[in-house]
Formats: structure tokens, sequence, C-alpha cells
């Protein structure tokens, strides 16, 4: 049996990871990523003290092809990309036997996330030590800060994690105003390409929008303050064991 941790580049996969120690470290390569999460995954992998293997989907190089391909963006029956570019790199590596461990935190659609994993795929042994330890993604930035270990930079610009540059599966019309801003040739890009497919990805007041609708006045995503409480100090001492 062996215990596969899902990296993902993110402050809240990268704790989960230390905290669990694995027998196996995964990550499945989107392509689409900001340049500076490989610094971050290299400074992770020292931190571990263990390498992290890196999955792929060799018919996709990033999310682009996929979309362009799939002539879908996102919609009711999902995100391709996800399907394509993490589900399937990751049902060809698991083992029958796998405990998969995964970054969820404590916050509220973290715990909605885990719930309908568990629903979406029952026979999956999982674990969720984020969860379990009552951490959430403030504490988690945090941790990987004292761990001595710079964030990757999309938190610095607001991004609540360190996925995709461009999240299709975003319809928060303040995440598209900071896409706007800190992307705006990932926006023009998705732009056209969402308007030739009919996909509406943002929603304001209640509707579906195409992203260039969202207003030019729209506030942006506010960066997530790092914050450490006791239940952060106490994973922090568990981690020295």
């Amino acid at each position: 049996m062996r215990r596969v941790s899902w990296f993902s580049c993110g402050a809240a996969s990268a704790v989960a990871t230390a905290l669990s120690k694995p027998d196996v470290i995964a990550y499945c390569e989107t392509g689409s990523e900001h340049e500076d999460n490989k610094r971050f995954m290299v400074d992770c992998e020292k931190w571990f003290g263990q390498k992290i293997e890196i999955l792929s989907n060799p018919k996709f190089k990033d999310t682009w092809e996929v979309w362009e391909k799939r002539k879908y963006i996102s919609g009711i029956a999902g995100a391709p990309c996800t399907g394509e570019l993490k589900v399937k790199p990751r049902l060809a590596f698991e083992m029958p036997d796998d405990v998969h461990i995964f970054g969820y935190t404590a916050d509220a659609a973290d715990i909605t996330r885990a719930k309908a994993m568990g629903e979406h795929w029952p026979d999956l042994k999982t674990e969720f030590p984020l969860i379990e330890r009552g951490l959430n993604k403030q504490a988690c930035l945090a941790m990987v800060a004292d761990a001595g270990i710079a964030p990757p930079v999309t938190y610095a610009m607001g991004f609540p994690n360190a996925n995709c540059k461009v999240c299709c599966k975003a319809t928060s019309p303040a995440y598209w105003a900071l896409v706007r801003q800190e992307y705006p040739e990932d926006f023009d890009r998705m732009t056209e390409l969402s308007r030739r497919l009919g996909a509406r990805l943002a929603r304001v007041d209640g509707e579906r929008v195409f992203i260039d609708e969202v207003p030019m006045d729209q506030p942006t995503v506010k960066p997530l303050a790092p914050e450490c409480d006791f239940l952060c100090a106490i994973a922090e001492q568990d981690m020295m064991k």
C-alpha cells in the first residue's frame, strides 16, 4: 500500500504533504500555471526531503489545447481540462490499494469539495490532513513562510491559490477582473475563445455573462494574509517529529 500525496504547487497541498510524510508525492502538469510554481516546487522538494513525481497527459500540452480540441471550456458537464490533465493522469498512475492525500483545507468550500470527492469516488481511500487539523488557507500560507519558503507569487497578486493562470471554473467577477489586470494577454485570449465557443464564464448580478462584460470598475480579489493560530502551531510541532 502506498500513501500518495497530490501536490498542486499551492500552499495547502505543500503543508498537507509535509504533515503526512507520504511514500510518493505526485503532481499533475497542466502546462498553464505561473512560471514561479516551478521554483516553489523545487523549494518544497528540499523541504520534504523527497522528489516530486510529475505526471502528464501526452495528448495535451496545456489547458488551451484541451479547450480548443474539445470545443468546450466549462459548464454543466464540468471542465474538460480537469478531466484530461488531472483526473486521467491520476487514474493511470494510481494503484488499487493507494491511500490518496489531498490538501483540502478547513475552509467551507474545500470541506464541500472533499465531501463531493467521497460521494463521486466512494471506494477511494483518502486522507484530508488539513481538514482533520482545522487548518485553513491562511494558516497554510503562514506555515509555508515559517518553513522559509516564499509562496508562489500568485498569492501576492490576490489569487486564492496557485492553480492555472486562467481557471475556467471560476465565476466570480472579482476573479476575472484580477485576471484582466494581471494577465491581460491571457484574458484577451480567453475572451476570444469563450465568445467563439459561446461560454459565459462569469456571473454578474446572478446572470452568466462573457468575461469581457465584467465591468471595468469591478474590484478585484484581495490577497489572503498569512495567519497562524494554536492549531497551526501544533501542526508545525508535529512536522518536526
